[in-house]
């Protein structure tokens, strides 16, 4: 149990789905701490996309998160870098096809809602980077660059009518601050963690 006893989410449970951002599980503690969930399960796993296929396909995260037993009280759900960076197709609103994002992310919240209608899905649009020549102005085989995948996220949430934390717009995580809040130019440092949490806290606990 984490320390807080009352407000919106006192005693609920929290599970987070993603990639290394979240599998690091530096902003989920602090956000626990303030926000009150009673349970946290950190089901997201490095270095894989949202979309399947390839040899990441064992940790996809449309993957990870269909194959919940139980589903929490709240979901986040922070994906895309990896997408970006492993060329993934973006797809379309449309399709679902989970070798492509759009696919992948929509069967995965349809599946979710299906089975625990009341569970609160969130969306968290990948932060910027710079590591290994993957900014956000590159273009990947696909022809898409890193934004798109942050754009497709804030189209999914409104089609969804699913809220979304724009992380990419409003962390203040940019190539200027890069060096401050990172390990690398992608990976969250202690700073980039506190950073996270301070937007992520007021919007959870708005939501």
């Amino acid at each position: 149990m984490f320390l807080r006893t009352s407000g919106r989410w006192a005693g609920k449970s929290w599970g987070t789905l993603g990639d290394s951002i979240s599998a690091a599980g530096g902003y989920q503690p602090l956000v626990c701490a303030e926000v009150g969930f009673g349970t946290m399960a950190n089901l997201a796993v490095s270095g894989c996309p949202m979309a399947a296929g390839g040899d990441r396909d064992y940790g996809a995260t449309v993957h990870a998160g269909r194959s919940l037993t139980e589903i929490p009280d709240c979901v986040t759900i922070l994906a895309g870098t990896n997408d970006f960076r492993l060329d993934k197709p973006l797809g379309s609103m449309e399709g679902r096809d989970i070798h492509t994002f759009y696919g992948a992310y929509a069967t995965l919240i349809e599946d979710l809602l299906t089975r625990r209608p009341d569970a609160r899905l969130n969306l968290w649009t990948p932060l910027q980077r710079d590591k290994d020549g993957w900014d956000t102005t590159v273009r990947n085989c696909a022809g898409f660059r890193l934004p798109d995948y942050a754009e497709a996220v804030r189209r999914i949430g409104a089609y969804y009518a699913v809220p979304v934390l724009d992380l990419y717009a409003e962390s203040g995580i940019t190539r200027l601050t890069l060096d401050y809040f990172t390990l690398d130019g992608l990976h969250p440092n202690e700073a980039g963690f506190q950073r996270i949490a301070e937007l992520a806290i007021p919007f959870l606990e708005r939501i």
